[in-house]
């Protein structure tokens, strides 16, 4: 068994398989989630796990160029928009609609139990070299 890093299997399969480009949906329990890409459903109840867990957990497995999330939350969930903007190198922001309209090209999708508006961003991966 790990000792560290991200003990869901299921989640720590789908990382791995990621390369350069590809996009991660992570999203609240609300966010519609798109047909197509691989998802891994942490929620468990509701906040749990939080935004905020997931967000630094995959940021300390990912290299991450940049992310993509709702214009909307920087008024309806200034936490989670602080905290996008403090972890993100390039943080970029669209209406909700368009966010749901690119989270259609995403690889894969994590779902929080996060059940504050808005709190889902995409990810874009980079390369650790």
């Amino acid at each position: 068994m790990k000792r560290a890093g991200i003990l869901n299997r299921h989640l720590a399969g789908a990382l791995a398989e990621l390369g350069h480009g590809d996009g991660v949906l992570v999203c609240d329990a609300g966010m519609p989630i798109p047909v197509g890409p691989r998802v891994v459903d942490l929620a468990f109840r509701a906040g749990v796990p939080s935004f905020a867990e997931v967000v630094d957990g995959l940021l300390d497995e990912l290299v991450v160029e940049g992310g993509t999330a709702a214009a909307e939350i920087r008024d309806a969930n200034s936490e989670a928009a602080g905290l996008l903007s403090q972890r993100l190198p390039a943080l970029s922001f669209v209406p909700h609609e368009e966010l749901k309209q690119l989270s259609r090209g995403a690889r894969l999708v994590v779902r929080t139990g996060e059940a504050r508006p808005y709190a889902n961003v995409l990810l874009r991966c980079g390369v650790f070299f």
